[in-house]
């Protein structure tokens, strides 16, 4: 069992369970080899949960539904109560382009595992780290990290309330997590304007 993936699931499901209510859809954004899947499905047994990814890899939990990078999601606005992505957008060709599209399709919460950064020093320890970490999966790393709080203002810009923040996220233990937690966090959005399509609805 991967430790760190340990760790993090443990923070991610204490905010799962902070949830007024249980969502029924939801997706899990660039899944990866589908072990988050997994976690969150048994959570909730009675949901339906998406996998979406970039690739199929060779050895997965589960599998996931494959779209072209770059491209739009393949769901209709609203389409989720809860979408989550962990460690996911710094690797998207525009994290600010994914936001928007996770803030469409979903209609209720937002939950991220990402990273940050406020000085030089710690973008170029991400950047080495996350270079060690995914060139053996053959996954790009472009260095798009949220610097300061700029991800949760852009979503603020757009209808979205932070509901709770974990930051430092303590996600490595000894000397790597005394130098490197501070620059984990995950972050629980929920939705404080209502899609305009379901306000469409609502009105008619």
């Amino acid at each position: 069992m991967n430790p760190y993936r340990q760790r993090v699931w443990l923070k991610l499901k204490a905010l799962l369970n902070s949830l007024n209510e249980i969502p029924v859809d939801i997706l899990d954004f660039g899944s990866g080899d589908g072990w988050f899947s997994v976690q969150v499905q048994n959570t909730y047994p009675s949901s339906e949960l998406t996998s979406i990814d970039v690739k199929h890899r060779e050895s997965v939990f589960r599998a996931p539904l494959v779209y072209e990078p770059g491209s739009r999601l393949p769901f209709d606005s609203a389409s989720f109560d809860l979408v989550y992505a962990v460690d996911v957008l710094h690797h998207c060709h525009s994290p600010e382009f994914y936001l928007d599209e996770l803030g469409r399709v979903s209609r209720r919460y937002i939950l991220i595992k990402d990273h940050v950064w406020r000085q030089k020093w710690q973008f170029w320890a991400l950047a080495i780290l996350d270079e060690l970490g995914n060139r053996r999966f053959g996954i790009p790393s472009p260095q798009h990290y949220q610097y300061s709080n700029d991800w949760s203002e852009f979503l603020a810009a757009r209808g979205w309330r932070l509901s709770r923040m974990i930051h430092p996220c303590r996600c490595h233990v000894g000397i790597l997590g005394a130098l490197t937690n501070r620059l984990q966090y995950i972050a629980l959005y929920e939705r404080v304007e209502m899609p305009l399509e379901e306000t469409k609805l609502q009105s008619r």
